[in-house]
């Protein structure tokens, strides 16, 4: 459907995502040419963001509806329920007992309270959990959450694994768990809180956030997208580090026990049950597909051989298929 002329958002099909897609489809092109083997990873991430996208509009198209505050904390809950699930399940590569529920707490503690006070006080919204201004706020605070609850996770679980050295002898002369860890603690937060840091940065000057971009093509007048988006951004700062602070906390807490000893044997490498079974179908769906391809390919060579063949006969001329073929096999 064309645009209306001062319509600030043009009324989007699903036609319209298709044609999204073909950016996806040259990156999917890029990456068998160059052989970066991303083609899979590409296809599900773009799958797994239309499938999202469109549950999460649903939903959200009732709750708003509704203004149940019932249903504004199901969702939050349930934000940081996924959350939690993409870092233990999906992403982390080294794991701990009870981790999804260290993590989830991380995420609870940081995401809730910030989102509350910010949307009812540095955004004057009453009451609190007006659907349409709350439930965005915890998303945006749990996704940069999550990101940097992981860098942490990553970063300290690797570090004891593989370089406990330093951190074994800090132990040995005295020092307690958290005394010998210090050093490694500081060092991943600082890891974990430099990309929001960066975000903030270059904002506005290099990049226009996404929050200030949805509201200006909203109608919403630019500054007051613009203190809506600086807003956003010191949430996102303070929720970020409270989650990163306590998982960092916890993780230390559970890697490195009382006696003062590293636990490497709480350390997991091997991935999750749920991560391994949906590999094992991706590889098998992506085999398949190649194949397949394969297969056409095979039958379109053979289709043009044959016509090269039938036409040379029509001509008058003697051949022999075999010595006409040879030079046309790759």
């Amino acid at each position: 459907m064309d645009p209306i002329p001062n319509d600030p958002v043009a009324d989007l099909g699903w036609s319209h995502v298709g044609f999204g897609l073909t950016f996806i489809a040259f990156n999917a092109v890029i990456s068998q040419a160059l052989q970066l083997r991303l083609g899979a990873s590409l296809v599900v991430a773009a799958l797994r963001c239309v499938v999202q996208l469109t549950l999460v509009a649903t939903v959200l198209q009732r709750v708003f509806a509704a203004k149940s505050i019932w249903a504004v904390t199901g969702i939050a809950f349930l934000l940081n329920i996924l959350g939690t699930f993409e870092v233990v399940v999906i992403k982390a590569q080294r794991r701990y007992k009870d981790m999804f529920r260290t993590v989830f707490i991380a995420l609870v503690v940081s995401t809730i309270p910030v989102s509350i006070l910010g949307v009812r006080f540095a955004m004057s919204v009453f009451p609190f959990w007006t659907p349409e201004q709350f439930i965005p706020v915890v998303g945006m605070l749990c996704g940069n959450a999550v990101v940097g609850v992981l860098i942490v996770l990553s970063s300290i679980l690797k570090e004891l694994e593989e370089n406990h050295d330093k951190t074994e002898t800090l132990l040995a002369f005295g020092a307690s768990r958290f005394e010998a860890c210090r050093p490694l603690a500081v060092e991943s937060l600082s890891l974990a809180l430099m990309p929001t840091i960066n975000q903030m940065s270059v904002m506005g000057l290099i990049s226009i956030p996404g929050m200030m971009t949805g509201a200006i093509l909203g109608g919403a007048n630019v500054n007051q997208a613009a203190r809506l988006q600086m807003i956003i951004m010191f949430m996102i700062s303070a929720s970020n580090a409270l989650s990163c602070i306590i998982m960092t906390l916890f993780t230390l807490y559970v890697c490195v026990d009382s006696q003062h000893r590293i636990r490497g044997d709480r350390i997991y490498t091997r991935p999750h049950p749920f991560r391994r079974a949906g590999s094992s179908a991706v590889r098998a769906v992506v085999g398949s597909m190649r194949r397949a391809w394969i297969t056409l390919s095979g039958s379109v060579k053979q289709l043009c051989l044959e016509g090269v063949v039938v036409n040379n006969g029509n001509d008058g001329h003697s051949i022999d298929p075999r010595s006409e073929r040879a030079p046309l096999l790759p």
